[in-house]
């Protein structure tokens, strides 16, 4: 990839976790541990792999995208906001009673959305059935799902996987965001999932494994992902819970806790700092 091409990326990355910052903020609510995280996945998913169109974000031949850990709306608004689906402006009005971006992805009222999800393994099985009808109607779209690895102790995530493969689900890539917490610590403590790379494969996947915050990285396998035939693949992307801001990283404290006001001054002038790093790079 050009270095001009992973610079704005990265700068973008870098926007979306400071927009995501000042969501769960502003709100005195939501995850901002894991859309940290996730943060350089979706900005490569909407800004590089995916065929889409704010303009027409129903188009029926757009690709599509599931959030399946679906609590780290931060991170997903920020980046659709980004991508100019609807003003940035609006994310003011995250889980606020006055406007429709809640806590979870609402397919109904946000633009851009393309399945509401929340209920933890229930993403990946809705983008199994995406993948399933674009075979069945021979479209060439393809279906993303992006998943916790904590999310993934959850039974229906295997049951979806068996499902994807048996199906020769080539049109579908889960993007798994390995960050090793969860709510409750470890996710080698609460339920040890490893080795991920050797289950996926069990389960008749492709498997890549990439460093999650590397944005020309995950772009190569979201690319390479596009040529494997005759089943799903999944890419393990190892990152860092919290990433971007000193204090939160590697700390399952911040999986759905807000800062406070001087923690969110903290945390945005290392987010702001990282910014301005870029801009003139």
């Amino acid at each position: 990839m050009e270095a001009t091409k992973v610079q704005k990326l990265r700068l973008t990355a870098a926007k979306l976790r400071s927009l995501a910052m000042e969501e769960v903020h502003t709100a005195a609510s939501g995850h901002i541990g894991g859309s940290l995280s996730v943060a350089d996945i979706l900005t490569v998913l909407y800004f590089e792999a995916m065929k889409v169109d704010p303009k027409d974000p129903k188009n029926p031949d757009r690709d599509r995208l599931v959030l399946s850990k679906g609590h780290t709306t931060p991170a997903l608004y920020a980046a659709l906001a980004l991508r100019g689906y609807f003003p940035q402006e609006e994310l003011k009005l995250f889980r606020s009673i006055k406007g429709h971006f809640s806590g979870h992805p609402d397919m109904v009222h946000v633009p851009g959305v393309d399945m509401s999800t929340g209920s933890l393994g229930q993403g990946i099985s809705a983008a199994v059935g995406m993948a399933v009808a674009g075979k069945l109607d021979k479209k060439d779209y393809r279906v993303y799902t992006v998943l916790g690895d904590g999310e993934i102790e959850e039974g229906q995530v295997w049951e979806a996987a068996m499902a994807a493969a048996k199906y020769g689900l080539d049109n579908l890539t889960a993007i798994v965001d390995v960050n090793g917490l969860q709510i409750d610590g470890q996710t080698a403590d609460v339920m040890p999932s490893e080795p991920l790379d050797k289950k996926f494969e069990a389960f008749n996947w492709n498997v890549i494994k990439v460093d999650g915050h590397d944005v020309a990285a995950i772009a190569e396998a979201l690319e390479k992902a596009k040529t494997l035939k005759g089943k799903p693949t999944a890419i393990l992307a190892k990152t860092v819970k919290g990433k971007g801001v000193s204090f939160m990283e590697n700390d399952a404290g911040w999986h759905g806790k807000a800062p406070n006001d001087e923690q969110y001054e903290k945390a945005k002038a290392e987010l702001d700092a990282a910014i301005k790093e870029l801009e003139v790079q």
